[in-house]
Formats: C-alpha cells, structure tokens, sequence
C-alpha cells in the first residue's frame, strides 16, 4: 500500500525516508506491468524504458523498480543517468511501449518519485490512482521474467537537439545546470555547437549545493545573470533538476519568463501552421494571449501541469504549448513533450539577427509578479480556493475564472491562486498596467490570504 499523499497529480512523488522507499520503487515496477496488460490487453510482452537523475537516492530507486518491472514479465531498456526529457526520447526512438523516470525534478534534495508515460500519452491523475490499487493487489509471479539491456541514450539525443539548430552564428552563451541531471548531456551538446561556451554547475550533484534546482525562482538566477553581465554573454539558459524546464537572461541581465518565450516561440510557428491553437496555463500573462491572437494564433488557457497541457496539446493537435513554471512543449517538428534543452535549441535559432532584448522590446510593459509560493497544509490546500470563491461570488465587477484554482479579473488586471500538485503551497501571481494597479491586486489577495489564516509573503 502506498502511502495515498504520494500519488500525485502528475507523478509519485515522496520523501525518502518518510513516505518513499526502494520497497514503493519495486511495487510500482509490478504494478506498473499490470497497468500496461490492461492498457495494451493485445500484447503478451512489453518493453518499457527507465532512467534516473543525479539524487542520491535516484539509483537505487531505478535498480528497485527495474526488478519489479523484470520479475513482472517486462523488458526493460536502462538508459541510465540523465534528465527526464531524454528519457521520453528514448521512448520515442526506441519506440518502447512506456518509460518511467526516476525524479525529484525540482523538489529538495531528500525527495524523489517516478514521471511514467506510454509511447504515446503521459500517466496522470486517475491512472496514478489506478496504479495505486493495482499495487495493492496480490497477484502470483510471472512464469516467463524479462531482461534489462543497458543502452547510453546521450550521443542520440545530443543528435537530434542538434538536428534542430538552424542558427549558427557564434553566440556566447551561459548555461546554469544547477547541479542537476542534464549535466553530462549539456557538456556533450555545447561542445558540438558553434560559438563560446560558459557553463555553471554542470557537475552532477544530488546536494546541490550551490542553489536549488528552480528556475522559475529569481534567486536562483542570480550567478547566471551576473556571468551574462561580466562575461558579455547573448544569452543565459538555466535548467531545473531534470532538465524538464527552462529559465532565461537576456544581455543585459534580465529575467525573460516564459510566458514572454512562448511569444517568441509563437511567432516561428505560426508562419508555418496558420490559425494554430497555442496553449498557455492559467498562470501565464495576459499578455501572452493577446500577442498570439494579433499574430492569428489561437490562444488557449488551460489547467496547469505539464502531464494535462500534454494531453490537451494531444486533443487538439496544438503545435506548442507551455507554462509560466518553464514547461515548455513542441510538436512543431519534435516530439510534443517539455524538453529545455530542446527549448534552448529553438530559443538560439531565434537570435539569428537578432538580440534577445530586440525581440522582447516592442511586448506590452506590464507590472507583475514571479510565481509566489504561499506554504500551506498539505491536508488542507485543495480545500482554501473554495473558501476564496465563497468570499468572493457577491462582491461586484469581478470575473472569477475557475478552470483551475482562481482566476480574478478586475479593472486593475488579474490575480491568480492555485493549489501546487507538487509541493505544499500556494501558487499565486498578480499583473497589472500599473505599479498602483499591481499594489491594488495584491491587496486584495493579502485580504484573502489572511482570511483563510495565513500572510502572504
């Protein structure tokens, strides 16, 4: 039985030593196989890649759930260690029937957990719970075990990120690894590619001990911004702990988030699909959907988290899709999973002429927030945007959008609140098109906040 608090969302995620261990590891690997006999029913045998990133634990995890998966009937191809995206690569390229990634992503150090995906659709929500109760049962061994083969995935992958670069001017650009999985592969990717190289924290390291794995938080940034500064860099790309998202510095040092990446990712696909659908989460600016609307886009704002903005970008056949949390998606010419260095790549060729500022330089100046990060209760977050929505249905001139969490649209802009699927917080983000309309929004969200017992930051 695992512990119910760390089947997630969009993953199984849990502390070591608390909640997750190398016996939930090798329970998942047999239940794991029984998910893929009901979900593939026509096939007598399965192959299924796995992979793991650089926490301490993340080895022994990935043996634990290799034998489970093996004693269950299942061939497993072992790609080793490395970042996420990879992983679903190799799901690709090998054309295996699922993959499982052993990963803590952007959690601290003593977390871990496992992202699964079919060959053709990520394993979120209901299936995770499915997955739950199959673990549960008591089911006889298999007569027949499968095999492990070991296959190193980097010289691929490195190969078709590089197969996508169309912009071969010599750039010199700043790479902050934070320590994480895409370490090794970044090394192997920089040294294929034009122009000079700078790369921070590009040695593996589970502690990471020189600032945690998220690039979506400002503080994280700081080393890279002050290399693109001293160093006169084009350009600064930050990854998290597997490497499944991105961050960005232009020239001068500043934050580019992703919301305002996506315009510019936008703008190269819409020539070529026309009237395309483009989807953003509900954190991401304004901005952002009036931008891809005046270019003929179709701006869509869904749920955030990346395993249902996959699925969404599925059903409707959306050639890019992303969130402000640096999840980014392209079924542009690649696969339609969030690969940053994949992001990285598109995110170059866009400097061909240009100067990152150049592109940004003409958006709408807006006054917003970073992604604020409110910790809550864990038992008790799903259950605050209720009480929110209660207190605010009978005030007036407001547009309460609730496709996830909250979104409220007054005369100074919009603010957000939405329970994180991976930590213990509140997410919530404000904008507006003043400095005075900015402080107004805030206000009214420190109101909330403090109604339901806590202080917003």
């Amino acid at each position: 039985m695992f512990d119910p608090v760390i089947l997630r969302e969009y993953d199984i995620r849990g502390q070591i030593g608390e909640n997750l261990s190398e016996k939930d590891a090798y329970a998942l690997g047999k239940a794991f196989a029984l998910y893929l006999a009901k979900e593939l029913p026509d096939q007598d045998k399965y192959t299924l890649c796995v992979g793991y990133d650089g926490r301490h634990s993340s080895l022994a995890l990935a043996q634990s759930l290799t034998q489970g998966l093996i004693e269950s009937g299942i061939n497993v191809k072992s790609i080793g260690l490395g970042p996420s995206p990879m992983l679903y690569f190799a799901v690709k390229d090998l054309k295996t029937d699922a993959g499982i990634m052993v990963t803590g992503s952007h959690n601290p150090p003593d977390y871990n957990g496992f992202k699964m995906t079919t060959f053709d659709h990520p394993v979120f929500g209901t299936e995770i719970q499915e997955i739950g109760k199959l673990a549960a049962q008591d089911k006889p061994p298999v007569k027949i075990q499968g095999t492990e083969e070991k296959i190193d995935m980097k010289e691929r992958y490195v190969a078709r990120l590089l197969q996508d670069l169309k912009c071969f001017r010599p750039l010199k650009i700043a790479w902050d690894a934070g320590n994480g999985a895409a370490g090794d592969v970044l090394k192997l990717l920089t040294g294929k590619m034009p122009g000079e190289h700078i790369l921070l924290y590009d040695t593996i390291d589970g502690d990471f001990p020189n600032h945690h794995p998220d690039p979506t938080v400002d503080e994280n940034l700081k080393d890279l911004q002050k290399v693109v500064l001293e160093q006169h860099c084009d350009l600064g790309i930050a990854f998290d702990g597997d490497a499944d998202r991105i961050g960005a510095v232009d020239e001068n040092g500043e934050i580019i988030r992703c919301d305002t990446l996506m315009i510019l990712y936008a703008k190269d696909i819409l020539k070529r699909h026309p009237g395309a659908p483009i989807i953003g989460d509900v954190k991401c600016s304004s901005v952002m959907y009036d931008e891809i609307a005046k270019m003929g886009g179709k701006p869509i704002m869904w749920k955030t988290g990346h395993s249902v903005i996959k699925d969404k970008m599925r059903e409707m056949n959306a050639p890019l899709a992303g969130e402000l949390s640096g999840h980014i998606f392209f079924a542009d010419g690649y696969y339609g999973f969030d690969d940053a260095l994949y992001c990285s790549i598109r995110l170059i060729n866009a400097l061909e002429k240009d100067k990152l500022s150049d592109l940004t330089a003409n958006l709408p100046k807006l006054y917003n927030t970073p992604e604020i990060r409110l910790p809550v209760e864990e038992n008790e977050k799903f259950d605050l945007i209720p009480r929110i929505i209660k207190n605010l249905k009978n005030l007036p001139d407001l547009q309460i959008n609730t496709l996830d969490g909250i979104r409220v649209t007054t005369k100074d802009g919009w603010w957000l609140a939405r329970p994180s699927n991976t930590q213990n917080v509140l997410v919530i983000r404000a904008e507006s098109k003043t400095s005075q309309g900015l402080e107004s929004l805030l206000k009214m969200v420190g109101e909330q906040i403090k109604e339901l017992g806590y202080t917003l930051p």
